[in-house]
Formats: C-alpha cells, structure tokens, sequence
C-alpha cells in the first residue's frame, strides 16, 4: 500500500464559504461589521498567534497554507487590501466549520 499523502496533511480544497457569503453565518458578519477588533484577536486566538496578527494578510496566508486552501499571496493581499471586513469574516466562518468537523 502506498502512501500519497503525508499524516495531518489535506488534500487541496477552497475556503468552505465564499468571500461574500454573508447569510451562511450572519452572527459572525455582524460581530466582523461592529467589533471587528475583537473578531481579529479571536482569530488570532484560534490559531495560536498574536492578537496584533488577527487581521493581517499573514495570518489568511498562514491558515491557506495550512488547510491547503487554494490561493496566492498576491491574492491574499488584493482581498485583504478592498475587502478586509469581508475576509476576515470568511476566516472566521472557515475557521468555525472545521471546528464543527473535527479537523481544526
């Protein structure tokens, strides 16, 4: 039997909610819209890191590489650059789906 893929790692996917799906989850859109701060430090705190780090292109490129979500940097600085609200919501709903499926 062979192996193809190493132990913890995941097969290539997307983030599991599209950048403006905001009734997928619209608690988590409204916490993101009217405390973002706070949205960007449990971010944060989910993944182990800084609060200052919650709401950075870094932190979106971390979790992408990470889950082997699809993307580029330069993707990841466009979205974060005209849509960081948006983003960080989608983070934020991913992040909260692999909770629900074991695999955060």
């Amino acid at each position: 039997m062979a192996v193809t893929t190493q132990p913890g790692s995941y097969a290539p996917s997307d983030f599991q909610s599209g950048l403006c799906d905001f009734f997928d989850d619209c608690g988590t859109c409204c916490y993101g819209l009217w405390c973002f701060p706070c949205m960007g430090c449990s971010i944060a705190s989910d993944m182990n890191e800084c609060c200052l780090c919650g709401i950075s292109m870094a932190m979106r490129s971390v979790y992408r590489t990470r889950y082997n979500i699809r993307g580029s940097l330069c993707k990841d600085f466009l979205v974060n650059a005209f849509c960081l609200v948006c983003s960080t919501c989608q983070l934020k709903r991913d992040i909260e789906k692999r909770k629900e499926q074991g695999i955060f």
